[in-house]
């Protein structure tokens, strides 16, 4: 489904990717991990066509992304929520879901698919005429999610899903992410620093670390992998098996 090859990526002089290769097969779950700043943002952003490589490739069911524009990239199938939410908060929930469905085949399915964005999140539904501005935290991000999921994606791009949340309400998105994977074969590709969240819901997992992949496996090789837990995440193993 998406191929990356050796993809580099600059801001100006300042080099962030070195020769990212990955990929995400369809129904997938795969993991980015690792420390803050290392590039995982970076590899979202590039795939997503917010940032772009100077050299390298990434396909996508065998089409090249290369320079479309990011509007081109959502109606290929790929849809991003990005780190921080963006959501518009002057806009109620169901106009933060709209905009979503802006590529014009998820805007002829917007009825349904909004229905079942309601169906995972029920709060959301409970909230529909809520400004966004005024939820709380987990009900941003929940929002962020479905408003992603609106664009009706093959796969799902997820930044930093967990950032200011409490276990309780990343452990519900998580179920809620694992569920949709399961019931519409979505594909989904999650960067985040919770490792244990991550590798809980991952099929495979790839380490990031300084702008480089320094490791990858399924998620279970990951979990078990001393030397890449603790070198790379900063995670001791004996802490991590609890």
């Amino acid at each position: 489904m998406l191929e990356v090859r050796k993809i580099n990526v600059s801001y100006g002089d300042i080099q962030a990717l070195w020769d990212i290769s990955l990929t995400v097969n369809e129904g997938e779950i795969v993991t980015l991990i690792g420390s803050n700043g290392s590039g995982k943002s970076t590899i979202m952003k590039t795939i997503a066509g917010l940032a772009r490589a100077k050299s390298g490739e990434i396909a996508f069911d065998g089409v090249q992304l290369g320079r479309l524009p990011s509007h081109r990239i959502v109606e290929l199938g790929i849809s991003l929520v990005p780190e921080g939410r963006r959501l518009f908060p002057d806009m109620t929930v169901q106009e933060n879901l709209e905009v979503g469905a802006s590529a014009k085949a998820a805007k002829s399915l917007k009825r349904s698919t909004l229905d079942f964005v309601f169906d995972l999140f029920p709060i959301l539904k409970d909230r529909s005429r809520q400004v966004a501005g005024t939820l709380s935290g987990g009900e941003q991000q929940m929002l962020a999610v479905g408003r992603g999921l609106m664009a009706r994606p093959k796969l799902l791009l997820i930044d930093e899903m967990s950032l200011g949340l409490s276990p309780i309400v990343v452990d519900q998105i998580l179920d809620t992410l694992k569920s949709v994977n399961a019931a519409k074969d979505l594909a989904i590709a999650l960067v985040e620093q919770d490792v244990g969240a991550a590798l809980s819901i991952a099929d495979r997992g790839y380490v990031v670390d300084h702008g480089r992949i320094v490791g990858e496996g399924d998620a279970q090789s990951l979990r078990c992998d001393a030397r890449i837990m603790e070198a790379y995440l900063g995670v001791a193993l004996t802490k991590q098996a609890e």
